[in-house]
């Protein structure tokens, strides 16, 4: 693996050196975008909208316009001037409980690998994060972007995963939702037990990507020249239109299956 990010974690008058990297890959099909007309494939360039000549990706920066409409050119070293300490620290500023944090604000994991000299207050870091159950809240910047970020061990591996600031995320209110009080206590009963017989110890290795795979066999298939025919979808409903009738054919299903 390439590490993306090189640094150090803060952790109190601790100075961890590490590196990151990505912890996901992709696994989409890489598909191409062509002209329709022609099967070409379609290239996006980088062009100099004055000149209309292709640029290098080796001759681009950035810039910031200001309100005259004049550019400040901004290096990376005015990025890392801006603030030395959060462009080179993943800085924890306090521990929490992994709970206390809502799904909706978790954005992307990474793995974090110590420098040689750090391999023991690495080490140290992911234990005493295993020991107490607790999550490390750190922030720095990577990419000219300031991030917040929980540190929390797993397995041998302290994985960085990058969350969302509170403002990035949107306010619910202007959704047309239902009630608490819609729901009925005997259905809710009915819908817990169909929960219950549902339940197990999660396990991701489980889930798989079986789209891509079905995706795979149609290409080679057209590749063959074999015609392809989509298929009906089968929804299977309920005979009645009582939802808590629909719970307990849910529920009867569920036992002939078992």
């Amino acid at each position: 693996m390439r590490s993306i990010w090189t640094g150090a974690i803060g952790f109190g008058l601790v100075n961890i050196p590490v590196k990151l990297y990505s912890a996901t890959e992709s696994s989409t099909l890489d598909l191409d975008m062509l002209d329709k007309k022609d099967h070409s494939n379609i290239r996006f360039v980088r062009v100099n909208e004055k000149t209309g000549k292709e640029v290098d990706w080796a001759n681009i920066v950035k810039g910031y316009r200001m309100p005259n409409d004049q550019y400040v050119v901004l290096t990376d070293k005015d990025f890392e001037a801006a603030s030395v300490k959060k462009s080179k620290t993943i800085e924890i500023t306090e521990f929490v409980k992994e709970s206390e944090i809502e799904s909706v604000y978790y954005e992307t994991p990474y793995y974090i690998e110590p420098d040689k000299s750090g391999a023991r207050a690495y080490a140290l870091l992911r234990e005493a994060l295993e020991k107490s159950g607790k999550v490390g809240v750190a922030t720095f910047v990577m990419r000219s972007r300031e991030t917040i970020a929980v540190l929390k061990p797993a397995g041998k591996v302290i994985v960085l995963n990058r969350i969302r600031f509170s403002e990035e995320i949107r306010d619910p209110e202007d959704l047309d939702l239902p009630a608490k009080s819609a729901v009925k206590s005997n259905e809710l009963k009915m819908a817990i037990t169909l929960i219950d017989q549902l339940s197990g110890k999660f396990n991701i290795a489980r889930y798989k990507d079986t789209y891509s795979a079905e995706l795979m066999k149609l290409i080679k298939a057209k590749a063959k020249g074999k015609a392809i025919r989509t298929p009906a979808l089968k929804v299977v409903h309920s005979k009645s239109t009582d939802l808590m009738d629909q719970l307990k054919a849910s529920l009867t299903k569920r036992k002939k299956a078992s």
